[in-house]
């Protein structure tokens, strides 16, 4: 909702214009009807910055161009929700510049800001610029008529100012009679040309008199108009305060609500993760049952085996403890041959000491009969 007290281009409360001028910071009323409307995002210039772009709205919004008969001017209006987030009167010297394909922005001087647009074509942007220098031409042409009526009543004002001091100063055109005397003018025929003189300026006073009570009551139904208009954008602002704080108490419970319904959504979303988490759980506790299921299966597959393989089973303990007397006696015939090796081994190394003396003693012999054949060999010899 639109504050129209809190418009930065309201002037003095005190005087009528200011009035005026709050009034027309006002959202369209009846007489005010929309010629143009478009989609687009705005944004406002940074007022600290005075560079940087701050976006004035969180979606694209309607733009429209307004046109007020009754004060025959233009305005850019936009609402966000409740919210009026231009308000933009146009103005001969406004100028609309494009600085990319999609953005345009115009300087407002009363709102002491800079509107940016963004559209999301090309062709969009090109509409309003030419509806922004359509309206800015028609809004040029409305200030040139409205000043050639000023000036117009203004030389109607000058030229009934000069025209009355006609009449006053009448009495004294042809001078004393001591004057006319110095001329020597015949006193009837000066006397018909003053008293030419004062009806016609008596005539001329007249029509100014008309005039001036013609624009006197022309002022009057001005005067009124205005105070109408002020007692309407009184009653207005009024209306918007109320609807604003209405709005705003609303506001503040959709909002609330929003909160509770957040709220609620988080705790639904978590019951939604708690149930995947159970639902996954069930689903690997259903595997696991049908795995031990088919374990129990095989059990009582095996439990009908299980005499069989008792019978089975006592068997093969005969059959171990009779492996294992046969263990015990191949065990004993492996300690008695261990036994015997050990002795064959003892026996073979007394043979092996027997047949080394044995050899040494062949050795010594064989010597002593190689040392005996020398000794024959040289009895032989000597012979």
């Amino acid at each position: 909702m639109y504050d129209v007290l809190s418009s930065p281009c309201r002037g003095d409360r005190g005087s009528p214009a200011a009035w005026v001028g709050e009034a027309a910071a006002e959202p369209p009323k009846m007489g005010e009807q929309p010629i143009f409307t478009t989609k687009a995002h705005v944004f406002q210039i940074d007022p600290s910055t005075k560079k940087n772009w701050v976006p004035a709205s969180k979606q694209a919004v309607s733009v429209s161009y307004f046109y007020d008969s009754t004060r025959n001017s233009y305005r850019i209006i936009s609402v966000d929700g409740t919210k009026v987030i231009i308000n933009s009167t146009i103005t001969p010297n406004m100028t609309f510049t494009k600085t990319s394909q999609k953005f345009g922005q115009w300087a407002d001087s009363r709102a002491n800001t800079v509107f940016g647009l963004g559209f999301s074509s090309e062709q969009q942007l090109s509409k309003f610029a030419d509806k922004f220098q359509e309206v800015k031409e028609a809004a040029k042409l409305a200030r040139d008529r409205s000043q050639e009526k000023m000036e117009t009543s203004s030389n109607h004002s000058q030229e009934s100012g000069r025209e009355t001091p006609c009449s006053t100063r009448a009495s004294s055109i042809n001078g004393t009679d001591d004057e006319k005397a110095s001329h020597g003018e015949p006193p009837d025929t000066e006397l018909k040309i003053e008293n030419d003189k004062l009806k016609a300026a008596l005539a001329q006073s007249s029509s100014n008199v008309k005039k001036w009570e013609t624009e006197l009551e022309t002022l009057r139904e001005s005067n009124a108009r205005l105070s109408t208009a002020l007692q309407e954008s009184i009653t207005s602002v009024e209306h918007w305060k109320r609807q604003f704080l209405t709005c705003k108490d609303e506001n503040d419970q959709l909002r609330n609500k929003i909160g509770e319904l957040e709220a609620q959504c988080d705790e639904i979303e978590k019951e939604r993760e708690r149930n995947k988490e159970l639902s996954k759980r069930l689903q690997d506790l259903e595997t696991e049952i049908q795995d031990k299921e088919a374990e129990l299966d095989d059990l009582r597959k095996q439990s009908e085996l299980l005499p069989q393989l008792m019978t089975e089973c006592e068997s093969m303990n005969e059959k171990l403890q009779d492996a294992e007397q046969r263990n015990q006696e191949l065990e004993e015939k492996v300690r008695t041959l261990r036994k015997e090796m050990d002795e064959s081994r003892h026996r073979h190394g007394h043979l092996k000491l027997e047949l080394k003396h044995f050899l040494n003693v062949l050795d010594g012999k064989i010597d002593d009969l190689h040392e005996f054949r020398q000794e024959l060999s040289k009895l032989q010899i000597d012979n």
